[in-house]
């Protein structure tokens, strides 16, 4: 599956925030992909979250991003949906985000609206939002406890001892027909790489999207994460991750995971070593029903955060070139 192949391979995405792009960044240089990338749309953290009570638009953050890693675009416009601003009553607020604010505001139909933006962007591939239903998180953690907002479980201490036992979305969220369709005529569907509760099972929580999923007869790979989250994921094996997920989406959802296979530099673990460790591959359950990619899919840059952001980005990430290589060799595994 190679980019000299000519037959067309439909791929779908499920995800949010970094792990999407980065992935998206990759697949998007294999001319025989056609990609729909199935976005979150429970984010509420950052200029995405101010932008939400401000003025009752959908998260645009996590589409933003997807729209920007798929575009060929590659002047002023793709540069502008990535601008922060760093100083005035816009401080801290992307344009790219403010952009889709508007355009909802203006457009009568938001699926209609995405789809006129990637035509100017030039996408090599779709942004299909799992829901264009105006939902929050609440989650019902181990402890009896809850909480509301993706935000709050990044910052709540409160998730680190009771763990997540439901996830749900308030109101009742309605699958977007467009991600239906896409799911059942996908030949390859990858979940993740991104936050295990913020990120990718958010999508599964919309009504009818694990029934889509899992009757799909296309090829599942999930990507295990590079580092554990405190306070969500701690001490968190792959298989941990995996099981965890397969609680949620169903047990044997999936064919392959893709695993890194390469130790983080020793500065970058230290820079980031308040925020979490990194996950190990753990012993394998007599349960898991799929098979392991590994490879070193690291990152060989440090991402610098910029000015004006309000939330606190992850250093230590994958690459696109070696992350979308491992995911297509995954997809020739047979269970």
């Amino acid at each position: 599956m190679g980019k000299d192949k000519k037959k067309t391979v439909r791929v779908v995405t499920i995800g949010g925030g970094t792990g999407q792009f980065v992935l998206l960044s990759g697949l998007k240089h294999y001319k025989n992909l056609d990609i729909t990338a199935i976005v979150s749309m429970a984010d509420d953290g950052g200029s995405t979250g101010e932008l939400r009570d401000e003025y009752g638009v959908l998260p645009p953050g996590d589409l933003r991003q997807c729209l920007v890693a798929l575009a060929e675009e590659d002047g002023l416009l793709r540069e502008a949906m990535t601008y922060r601003f760093e100083c005035g009553s816009f401080a801290g607020h992307n344009f790219g985000n403010l952009l889709l604010s508007v355009f909802e505001k203006i457009s009568p139909n938001y699926n209609e609206m995405l789809d006129g933006l990637a035509a100017v962007l030039r996408l090599r591939g779709r942004v299909v939002p799992v829901t264009t239903s105006k939902v929050r998180l609440r989650f019902e953690l181990g402890d009896g406890a809850t909480l509301r907002g993706q935000y709050k479980l990044a910052l709540s201490p409160v998730a680190r001892h009771g763990g997540v036992h439901r996830i749900r979305l308030e109101p009742r969220a309605r699958l977007n027909p467009l991600a239906a369709e896409a799911v059942r005529h996908a030949d390859l569907i990858v979940v993740g790489p991104g936050g295990l509760y913020d990120s990718l099972l958010p999508n599964f929580a919309v009504s009818g999207f694990t029934e889509v999923f899992r009757a799909g007869g296309a090829k599942k790979i999930a990507v295990a994460p590079l580092m554990n989250r405190r306070g969500q994921t701690d001490d968190m094996t792959v298989y941990g991750f995996m099981a965890e997920l397969e609680r949620f989406i169903g047990a044997g959802s999936l064919d392959a995971v893709v695993v890194n296979a390469a130790q983080p530099r020793a500065e970058l673990l230290r820079k980031y070593e308040s925020e979490g460790e990194p996950v190990m591959i753990g012993v394998r359950p007599k349960e898991a029903n799929y098979r392991l990619m590994r490879a070193n899919l690291l990152g060989d840059t440090i991402t610098k955060p910029k000015r004006g952001d309000f939330l606190r980005r992850t250093l230590i990430r994958h690459d696109p070139a070696k992350l979308a290589r491992a995911v297509l060799r995954a997809s020739f595994l047979r269970k």
